[in-house]
C-alpha cells in the first residue's frame, strides 16, 4: 500500500554539481528516477554559478562599458556597466544569450539517457532561466538599467522561443528563477540585490511578459529564490508568508498555467510559525508545490522533521533543496543530497 502522507515527487532546482551532463542524467535517474517529473542538465561548466556566466557577454557588448566610477558589485566584485559613449537607450540590443544553444545540446543527452532507460519515460527536460531583471540589475548602474534590461528581456524572450521551436513541447519545461524579484517582494534589504525599489506591479508585469509567448503545452514552473551566494541565502525568509503572497499573485497574473511552484525552507525552521501561511496558498489544483526543505547538514532525520511540520499546513507537496546544489558544494555532498531525497520518498 502506498503511504499517501509521504512526499512522492522530487524537484531538482537547476545546478547539480557533477562534471558532465551525461553524469547528471545518469546519476539523478538512478537515484531518483521514480520520483522525478522533470530533469535539468545540471548547469555544468560556466553555468555553475547561475548568472555569472552572462557577465562576459554583457562586458563584450559594444553598447556597454565599465562605469567610470569604478564601482563593483559587492558580492562578486564584477565592475558595474553603463552605456558606452554615444550609445542611446534605443540602440542597445543583444543577440543569442547562450541558454537555448546550451539546452539544445543537453537535450540530445537527455533523449539518449531516456532511450537507454537511465531516465524514466514521460519525464520532461527542464531548462532553468534567470529573469532579465536579475541578470541586468546585478551588474548595470541605475541610469542605464531600463535600457539594458529592455534589450536583454527581448533577447531572453527570443531564447525561450528558440527552446520552444527546437525541443518538442511535450518534453519541455521552462523554469523562471525569481531571485531578485522574490527578495524585493519579501522586503528585506540586502546589498546582494540592488535596485530594490521596484513596485510589485512591475515585478508581476515582468514575469507576465516572459511567459506570454510560451505555448500552453510547454510547462512553466517558478523557483522562488532567496539567493545562494557562497552556499547561503542573501536573506532568510522569516516565514512562508511572502512566498505564499508572491505565488498567489503570480498564479493570478500569468495567463499560462503554472506546472509548479518551488519555495525554500531554511534548515532551522522546525516551528509551526514558518509553515502556517501555507494554509493560504491558492494554486490551481494541478499546480504542484515543492518545498526546498532537504538539507545535508541534518540529513534524513532533519528533513523528515520539516516534512512532518509542513504537512500540517501545506497541500500535497514534493521535496527539493533550497536552491541549486552546485555552488560551494563538493560532489560527495551533492550525491548525499540526492540520496536524502530518495530516502525520504521511499520511507528509508
Amino acid at each position: 500500500m502506498t503511504d499517501v502522507t509521504r512526499p512522492i515527487a522530487v524537484h531538482l532546482v537547476g545546478s547539480i554539481g557533477l562534471d558532465t551532463v551525461e553524469d547528471v542524467f545518469r546519476t539523478v535517474g538512478k537515484t531518483l528516477g521514480p520520483y522525478l517529473r522533470r530533469a535539468p542538465d545540471g548547469e555544468v561548466g560556466g553555468r555553475k554559478l547561475w548568472i555569472s556566466w552572462q557577465y562576459p557577454l554583457l562586458r563584450a557588448s559594444v553598447f556597454l562599458k565599465p562605469d567610470p566610477s569604478g564601482a563593483v558589485r559587492p558580492t562578486n566584485k564584477f565592475p558595474l556597466l553603463t552605456l558606452a559613449d554615444g550609445v542611446k537607450p534605443q540602440d542597445v540590443r543583444f543577440g543569442e544569450l547562450g541558454y537555448a544553444r546550451e539546452a539544445r545540446a543537453s537535450y540530445l543527452d537527455f533523449i539518449a539517457a531516456r532511450d537507454r532507460g537511465e531516465l524514466p519515460k514521460g519525464i520532461r527536460f527542464q531548462v532553468s532561466l534567470p529573469t532579465p531583471f536579475a541578470v541586468v540589475s546585478s551588474v548595470v548602474v541605475a541610469d542605464a538599467l531600463s535600457a539594458v534590461e529592455a534589450a536583454y528581456e527581448q533577447a531572453m524572450i527570443a531564447e525561450a522561443a528558440a527552446l520552444c521551436r527546437h525541443i518538442p513541447h511535450n518534453d519541455l519545461c521552462i523554469q523562471w528563477d525569481l531571485c531578485n524579484e522574490m527578495i524585493i517582494w519579501d522586503g528585506q534589504k540586502t546589498d546582494g540585490v540592488p535596485h530594490a525599489e521596484q513596485p510589485r506591479e512591475s515585478i508581476l508585469a515582468r514575469v507576465q511578459r516572459l511567459c506570454a509567448g510560451i505555448p500552453a503545452d510547454v510547462e512553466i514552473g517558478v523557483h522562488l529564490c532567496y539567493g545562494d551566494f557562497a552556499g547561503r541565502h542573501f536573506v532568510e525568509p522569516q516565514s512562508a508568508e511572502r512566498m505564499v503572497d508572491f505565488a498567489n499573485a503570480l498564479a493570478q497574473a500569468i495567463a499560462h498555467k503554472l506546472a509548479y511552484v518551488h519555495m525554500p525552507v531554511p534548515i532551522d525552521r522546525t516551528d509551526d510559525a514558518f509553515y502556517e501561511p501555507l494554509r493560504r496558498l491558492k494554486l490551481a489544483p494541478d499546480t504542484q508545490l515543492y518545498l526546498g526543505l532537504v538539507h545535508a547538514k541534518d540529513g534524513v532525520q532533519g528533513t523528515k522533521a520539516r516534512v512532518d511540520i509542513a504537512r500540517r499546513y501545506a497541500p500535497a507537496f514534493g521535496i527539493a533543496t533550497e536552491c541549486g546544489m552546485a555552488r560551494a558544494r563538493s560532489e560527495e555532498l551533492v550525491r548525499n543530497l540526492l540520496t536524502i531525497h530518495a530516502d525520504i520518498c521511499s520511507g528509508g
